[in-house]
């Protein structure tokens, strides 16, 4: 197989989606759409309007693409994969029906009833009189959820009442998340390590990639506001029995229950989960590839991204699963677990910008380190200005190590970090530090 791919976005995630892609056997001509410095190594960045649908598909059918994964979730959210695919794309992502996973909270919640799937109990509400009203039964602490995407930064995790009304307010009066905020969740507080699953599925057949564990507050020790993501590390290594609930209490009365809906999906269904005292509980759905999981995930692969994404855009998943058979390496239970290697350990490290993920100040010189091999940076928040590279963002650029085992990946992610430089950087320093 060899052909051309279109990665729409132009973050960390896409930039480790494009590396990954680069690494093919098939060695496919690489597209990226507005990529960033980091894609540009390795594709042809493409200046593209995402918003503009009939553009995106002109494009693709004027350069022959033959496949196109979509990184963001404003574009699937918004419907681009359905165009793409009306114009005769292959596309790795859902549709708008699909993408409403993540694109509306109560939606997901819905959905996760209906399958029988275990997640914290929530009311919903669209004006701050009734919100507040419903807080003062709840017990403490209470986690408050803007409905719509939110980057990330949408949900807060309440110590206190006014902690939760001051966020109450800021979603529906002062509408801080515009549109996606207009209505929220309150939602039950559970306890728990948290785990990342991404699910890839074609909508008939599915396999798991290794699973990983994010670290969303900006301080060490998970202090602070959450962020994007300020680290991740993978595979966490999870007992067999925890492995067969996952799949048997949440992946598959989930896609049952798409099926059911008639909601077809083809892409990655990324279940964020809580590992509480009664079982894995859904806490969120994302329709599209984690960030900063993708750095840590697909490099454990041993399956061709390209050759893994076409096949699940095409509607032959199944078939191609066929070759990663389950070894004694992988975890019982833990659905097309061949496709990934478990015999080694990758961490990322993000690098963010002084204020994050409050204000914070652009355009600093970047100083980045060749790739040694099994350590490499990925680039989420750069530009080349005038004077060269500089940051762009609040989350600048992700360090990633790989190893034989955890700290050894740990060592060389934080090694190359710190041959890392701009004006501002910080990072948290116990990202993998507990391990498992």
């Amino acid at each position: 197989m060899t052909g051309s791919v279109l990665v729409i976005g132009g973050g960390g995630r896409e930039h480790a989606i494009v590396r990954q892609l680069a690494s093919s056997p098939q060695r496919p001509v690489i597209f990226a759409a507005p990529g960033n410095p980091g894609t540009a190594q390795l594709a042809r960045n493409i200046a593209l309007d995402l918003a503009d649908a009939a553009g995106m598909v002109r494009f693709c059918q004027n350069e022959g693409i033959d496949l196109v994964i979509v990184g963001p979730e404003e574009p699937l959210i918004a419907g681009l994969a359905d165009h793409l695919r009306h114009g005769g794309i292959a596309v790795f992502g859902p549709g708008a029906l699909g993408a409403r996973l993540e694109g509306d909270k109560e939606f997901a919640k819905e959905v996760l009833r209906a399958a029988g799937v275990p997640t914290p109990h929530y009311q919903a509400f669209s004006t701050s009189e009734t919100a507040l009203d419903h807080l003062d039964t709840m017990d403490l602490p209470v986690v408050v959820k803007a409905c719509g995407a939110a980057q990330g930064k949408g949900v807060a995790v309440c110590a206190t009442r006014d902690e939760a009304e001051a966020f109450i307010r800021d979603c529906l009066d002062d509408q801080r998340f515009g549109a996606s905020g207009l209505r929220i969740l309150l939602e039950d507080c559970i306890f728990g390590p948290e785990l990342s699953v991404l699910i890839v599925t074609d909508g008939q057949d599915y396999c798991l990639l290794a699973p990983s564990r994010d670290h969303k507050r900006i301080g060490e020790g998970d202090t602070g506001p959450n962020t994007g993501g300020m680290g991740a590390f993978a595979p966490v290594k999870l007992p067999p029995e925890l492995c067969a609930q996952i799949d048997r209490r949440i992946v598959l009365p989930v896609l049952a229950e798409l099926q059911r809906r008639d909601i077809p999906y083809r892409g990655v269904l990324y279940a964020g989960l809580m590992l509480t005292a009664h079982g894995p509980q859904v806490l969120e759905f994302n329709c599209r590839f984690g960030d900063p999981e993708t750095q840590v995930v697909l490099p454990l692969l041993r399956a061709d991204l390209f050759e893994l994404c076409a096949a699940t855009a095409a509607g032959e998943l199944g078939n191609y699963l066929q070759q990663y058979p389950a070894g004694d390496d992988i975890p019982a239970g833990w659905t097309g677990g061949g496709v990934s290697d478990w015999g080694r350990r990758c961490v990322v490290v993000v690098g963010a910008s002084d204020g994050y993920p409050g204000g914070y100040a652009s355009g600093k010189a970047v100083e980045v380190p060749g790739d040694s091999g099994e350590s490499w940076v990925i680039h989420a928040g750069t530009r080349v200005g005038e004077g060269g590279l500089e940051t762009a963002g609040g989350r600048v650029l992700g360090a990633v190590g790989n190893g034989a085992d955890l700290d050894e990946a740990r060592a060389r992610a934080y090694a190359i970090l710190a041959a890392t430089h701009f004006e501002g950087l910080t990072y948290r320093r116990d990202i993998a530090a507990r391990g498992d």
